[in-house]
């Protein structure tokens, strides 16, 4: 078979699209006869990436846009920046300012190297592709922040609590994040840092909750985020607490990680609970908020409460027997 059949077989037939990359590849590889480097081939990809201009759109707009406004440099309208009074510049002054601009350049470059790119390395500390095929799937392929979707933007799989300040390379420590998303957590420093880790790792002497946390004898599951235990008064057999690490009223003030972290904790004990006891055909899944809701342990926990056949004479209503009469409807 010719290259010509081979070639137009491979990409009629046999080219697998996950991605452009490889037509891409190709059509450089054949306009330039039959030669490439690495950094064209990049170049191209990148020109047709319009997730990358997004992102420096983005830089403009809310970093050095914002920067050069505020010292009274430029303006915007809509989308288009402007230096102020720029019609009072001479075209030599105009070389000399450009010139400038570019020692300063040379002058930082020589200065930071490669670390002026550090945000966007590609070889930041590696994460399976198990791993990030998990937390893809239980972020259901979106951005755990913002809700964007992966088919709209790249999606990173970032630590929740940062590496550097202690956070664990465990799946309940890796959040889905939109570029952008993950972006705007980076802006932030070591200083804040040190304050998300401190306000996760918050206990109350004294209650219920975080006392169990030190021996950990009734702990039988946890994550980075959470933990799980059996409760101790409880309504079914199996009945199951799971309950955020961090001190905190309730429900409604849990961080988003934090109800990804029951969540997952939620499914994990489901899935063991219905290997366990074979009895279970149903769950309630609820929170008291608030005393007059019933709420006894000021630190927020959810009930998983496994159900079975006729445990109760009616189940019709759930958890709307909380008010007497108003289950069955």
């Amino acid at each position: 078979m010719s290259l010509f059949k081979s070639l137009k077989k491979y990409i009629l037939e046999d080219m697998s699209m996950q991605h452009i990359y490889q037509p891409v590849m190709l059509i450089e590889l054949l306009k330039n006869q039959g030669n490439a480097s690495e950094e064209t081939i990049a170049r191209v990809i990148l020109n047709r990436d319009p997730t990358q201009v997004d992102y420096y759109i983005d830089k403009v707009r809310n970093m050095v846009g914002k920067v050069l406004r505020d010292n009274g440099i430029t303006e915007r309208d809509k989308e288009v920046h402007s230096l102020k009074d720029f019609q009072q510049l001479t075209q030599d002054e105009i070389e000399e300012l450009i010139n400038l601009c570019r020692d300063k350049l040379i002058e930082f470059e020589d200065k930071r190297g490669d670390k002026i790119w550090e945000h966007r390395a590609t070889d930041r500390e590696a994460i399976s592709g198990s791993i990030r095929y998990e937390v893809l799937k239980r972020a259901s392929r979106r951005c755990e922040n913002c809700g964007v979707s992966v088919d709209e933007r790249p999606i990173d799989v970032d630590h929740i609590i940062p590496r550097s300040v202690g956070g664990a390379n465990d799946i309940s420590n890796y959040q889905a994040l939109c570029y952008l998303c993950n972006t705007n957590k980076g802006n932030r420093d070591q200083t804040n840092f040190s304050e998300l880790e401190k306000t996760y790792s918050a206990r109350e002497k004294g209650c219920l909750f975080c006392d169990i946390q030190i021996d950990k004898k009734r702990v039988i599951e946890e994550n980075t985020l959470a933990y799980v235990i059996r409760d101790a008064f409880a309504v079914t057999e199996h009945h199951t607490l799971i309950i955020p690490k961090r001190h905190t009223l309730d429900y409604f003030s849990l961080y988003q990680p934090e109800t990804n972290a029951i969540n997952q904790l939620i499914n994990s004990q489901k899935e063991k609970l219905n290997k366990l006891d074979k009895s279970i055909q149903g769950y309630n899944i609820g929170m008291n908020a608030g005393e007059v809701a019933g709420q006894t342990v000021f630190h927020c926990h959810i009930h998983l409460i496994p159900r079975r056949k006729n445990d109760v004479a009616n189940p019709r209503g759930g958890v709307r027997n909380i008010i007497p009469g108003k289950g069955n409807y």
